[in-house]
């Protein structure tokens, strides 16, 4: 029943910011962001739950930043100091319950994704 929908994915230069959104149609409790490189497992970046309780890793903890606007149902990904090796297929997650950690297979719906591409 959620539908999640990202937007604002482009070709930026290295060094620069970029912000993404996820639109949600449904609402669900914890909402994430995950990203897919070229030839990579899919990785969590960053959950937020309806509380606020941010759950980020490790390797983007300094430059994404996470945010989430109740009334819309929306989240946005912050993204700053980019750098080539960010280019990805940034993708929106929900669970229905609590958040969970960052693994995909935790997550319920999907969002189909938004082509981030950092030029040197």
């Amino acid at each position: 029943q959620v539908r999640l929908t990202e937007i604002g994915g482009t070709t930026v230069k290295s060094g620069g910011s970029l912000r993404l959104s996820c639109e949600a149609s449904g609402y669900a409790f914890c909402m994430g962001w995950f990203r897919q490189r070229s030839g990579e497992e899919r990785e969590g970046i960053v959950t937020i739950g309806g509380n606020g309780i941010v759950d980020d890793a490790d390797d983007f903890r300094d430059r994404f930043t996470v945010s989430r606007e109740i009334a819309s149902k929306s989240i946005y990904l912050q993204m700053n100091s980019l750098k080539v090796d960010d280019t990805a297929i940034y993708y929106c997650a929900g669970r229905l319950g609590s958040c969970d950690g960052l693994l995909p297979e935790s997550y319920n719906f999907w969002g189909q994704g938004t082509q981030v591409t950092v030029s040197s």
